[in-house]
């Protein structure tokens, strides 16, 4: 007789992972299954993250058809992949064919072409023509993140009708929180909340639920729309219809999440002066990692070498007053953090609908006002900086205050300099088709350097010249 194992609900991941084990070594599968069939999905994507890739497939191999589903759901783009190679076939089918639509569509648009069209051949013919219509939407359409899995009622049928038909039809459908009338033809006419049904008496009609107010997606629209959707209507689930106002499938909040932290990551890539990751940090080949790098650092590089030929343009400035050369560090990054600033806040105002191309000029007079008001302050500090440090140590041939009034000066103008342009950068590239994010803060920071040598050169010999110049 197998001996049954206890296992209290709130062990930890490790634990788990420890447990399962032993139990495989013991090959104990029967037991096995009775374990993992206590978790939940989620809890079980996370024990098998942590096993080896043989074990792995030893999980799913005696886990029930649904939870197996669901539990794969969970999984890593890497780890679905590396389980589609160990397990069989017929294991491979039943899977796929028990994902929801639209994380099946996420994971076979990942694969190479030839290993989708093998699990294409595994699908049931119906599943694979939901397939085959799902990827035939454009890569980052909205198209792609829909299911066809929802409940459509008519508006013709009373109360009971409709609760007869989410008995009959509802269980596998994504979600029941909201359904949604169609005509005799197919068209979106209206979506009702579930809770409306639960609340009127069986023999209401649904026409008498209807006020035909509501907010559909379009399957052709990029997947940002439905992001931003979602963050103004507050819904868990969004219909989606195609150009022509037919019903064809519905968006979930738990793949526009998804997508939001994937756009959000791309933008932080961006704006870290790299190319957006297409896999984990930890995942991702050393090639592939020099090709998303090298291409940023090698623009920013040859930008940078402005800057000699800037600083080469004042050759005889430095030559005269050689200490000017110790304080180019302070004014260019005192100009690069307020431009890279400027550009950080603009562009996530941008992806997050805040702000639009219409308001570049209130965006540009707010920067110039903050601009004034940071440079003044910056400027003050640098003025005091050096005015001290003039007279405590006897500095600058007794022209102390010169000094100080051109770093206050200089840092003033390139602090000002440097918010108006990366406030202006990001709105720029939106023009002209581009993603703001790609105004990184470092190709912000490489834009102001090299102005900012020339203001703070341009300032010195303005209030230098006859004295130490």
């Amino acid at each position: 007789m197998m001996k049954e194992v206890e296992e209290p609900d709130d062990v930890e991941t490790g634990a788990r992972v420890v447990l399962v084990r032993s139990v495989m070594q013991e090959r104990r599968f029967l037991e096995l299954r009775r374990l993992l069939v206590k978790w939940t999905a989620p809890h079980v994507a996370e024990l098998v993250c942590d096993l080896d890739a043989d074990e792995q497939a030893v999980v799913f191999r005696v886990l029930p058809r649904d939870l197996a589903a669901d539990t794969f759901e969970y999984l890593p783009l890497q780890d679905q992949e590396g389980l589609l190679q160990a397990l069989g076939d017929q294991r491979v089918a039943a899977i796929l064919d028990e994902m929801s639509p639209d994380d099946r569509t996420a994971l076979l648009e990942e694969l190479p072409g030839l290993a989708t069209r093998r699990l294409l051949n595994l699908l049931s013919p119906e599943e694979r023509e939901v397939a085959r219509q799902l990827l035939g939407y454009p890569e980052e359409s909205i198209g792609r993140l829909m299911t066809p899995d929802y409940v459509a009622i008519r508006e013709e049928w009373d109360v009971a009708q409709v609760l007869a038909h989410i008995r009959k039809f509802g269980r596998d459908r994504e979600t029941l929180n909201v359904l949604y009338v169609v005509d005799a033809e197919g068209h979106l006419i209206d979506d009702i909340r579930m809770r409306e049904f639960l609340l009127v008496d069986p023999e209401t009609k649904v026409s008498e639920l209807m006020d035909n107010h509501f907010i559909a997606l379009r399957a052709m629209d990029d997947q940002e729309t439905a992001v931003g959707y979602f963050r103004k209507y507050d819904r868990v689930a969004l219909p989606v219809t195609d150009s022509a106002g037919l019903l064809i499938g519905i968006v979930t909040i738990d793949d526009v999440l998804d997508v939001a932290e994937q756009e959000a990551t791309e933008d932080i890539h961006k704006l870290g002066g790299t190319e957006a990751l297409d896999e984990p940090y930890l995942t991702i080949s050393l090639p592939m990692m020099l090709r998303k790098r090298a291409p940023w650092l090698v623009i920013l590089l040859i930008a940078q070498m402005l800057t000699t030929a800037v600083m080469g343009y004042f050759e005889e400035e430095i030559a005269s007053a050689i200490f000017l050369a110790l304080f180019i560090p302070l004014i260019i990054s005192s100009g690069g953090n307020s431009g890279s600033q400027a550009a950080s806040l603009v562009t996530r105002a941008l992806a997050l609908g805040e702000v639009r191309l219409r308001d570049w000029w209130r965006i540009v007079r707010r920067e110039f006002i903050t601009g004034v008001g940071l440079g003044l302050i910056l400027g003050i500090v640098g003025f005091v900086r050096v005015a001290l440090w003039g007279i405590q140590f006897d500095l600058y041939e007794g022209h102390w205050f010169l000094v100080a009034t051109t770093i206050g000066v200089a840092v003033f103008g390139v602090v000002l300099w440097g918010s108006l342009t990366g406030s202006a950068l990001p709105l720029l590239l939106k023009r002209l088709g581009a993603d703001p994010a790609a105004s990184s803060a470092p190709f912000v920071a490489t834009i102001v350097d090299v102005t900012g040598i020339a203001i703070y050169f341009t300032v010195a010999a303005l209030v230098l010249r006859g004295t130490l110049l």
